[in-house]
């Protein structure tokens, strides 16, 4: 038994095929007139979107946040679940820009140098800074930006223009750059830093790798001691906690949306055996892989307790690091 729930993964360099230049920012309208069910989006540059027909939902553990028609959206580089709503039967749409750190640093310096901007980042905010991505309603300008660039995306010329790209790419980031502080504005500000994003390219990319914690450190260039401390200060947790949380969530989307059995879904997330991943994920998640899956098919199983035992629903724990 499974829900009927899709899940396909966007690989942008297939998404983006016209254009394989890191520098060079890439703009894609998505129109999608069936349901699509949860998707796991695999971005390798960062996104910065706008819904214009329909709602996202953005998956992050057991939370979703809603990204609404008319919200601008950021997404880094990594994984994310993402399930895109028709609008009462009228296709899903959204216009989605992709660009590297590089591509930033060069804009924000022309517009240092023609404009003489005083750029500042005072925005501090909980939720934004922990979370990899987040949403806005977009202002009458980043609006009317979109809507124009909706239109430009119908002509084939601009579909093969480099520059009028760039051109759209740098009047979207002074557009954001100019406006007030706030979360949009210093998500986009803190991809700055290439070695930053260096970083989360190589975390993200070895999610799913059966690689020790030495074997991540020696291929971000770090001591131990080091990249433990820069992982926390990325990910605010301890990267084996980090990692198995992650396999977690795959595998728990992978049980609502396929057939596979357990313990294939514990070996494609890396876990190295079925008993060890099911204790892993009723820690995580408070009843058994198979329950879960039926519970959240029908939502009318409910586990039954071995005697003395207490339900849980703690966080996965960390294995000393």
């Amino acid at each position: 038994m499974y829900c009927r729930i899709g899940i396909f993964t966007f690989l942008t360099a297939i998404k983006m095929n016209k254009n394989e230049n890191a520098e060079q920012p890439t703009i894609v309208k998505y129109v999608e007139g069936n349901y699509g069910g949860i998707q796991l989006m695999s971005l390798s540059r960062y996104a910065l979107g706008y819904v214009v027909r329909g709602s996202k939902q953005i998956y992050y553990g057991d939370t979703h946040y809603t990204v609404s028609r008319g919200d601008v959206f950021y997404m880094g580089v990594g994984n994310h679940y993402v399930e895109n709503l028709p609008d009462e039967g009228r296709p899903f749409e959204q216009i989605v820009v992709y660009y590297s750190p590089e591509l930033l640093q060069r804009i924000l310096l022309q517009l240092n140098m023609s404009y003489v901007m005083n750029i500042t980042n005072t925005h501090h905010c909980e939720r934004c800074r922990r979370l990899n991505h987040v949403a806005v309603a977009a202002s009458p300008t980043l609006r009317s930006f979109f809507m124009h660039t909706a239109s430009y995306l119908q002509d084939d010329n601009f579909m093969h223009d480099e520059t009028a790209e760039s051109i759209k790419m740098t009047e979207l980031i002074y557009l954001i750059v100019s406006h007030e502080d706030d979360c949009l504005k210093s998500k986009v500000l803190s991809n700055v830093d290439s070695s930053h994003d260096n970083f989360e390219q190589i975390i993200h990319s070895n999610i799913f790798h059966d690689v020790s914690i030495e074997d991540l450190a020696a291929m971000c260039n770090r001591s131990l001691t080091s990249f433990k401390k820069e992982f926390k200060r990325h990910y605010f947790v301890p990267p084996h906690r980090w990692f198995i949380r992650q396999r977690l969530m795959q595998a728990r989307l992978l049980l609502i949306s396929t057939s596979k059995s357990i313990s294939e879904i514990g070996i494609e997330c890396t876990f190295p055996n079925t008993s060890h991943f099911i204790k892993l994920f009723k820690k995580e998640y408070g009843s058994t892989p198979a329950i879960y899956r039926i519970r959240h098919c029908s939502g009318s199983v409910q586990e039954p307790a071995a005697e003395g035992e207490k339900r849980i629903s703690t966080p996965v724990e960390s294995m000393a690091m």
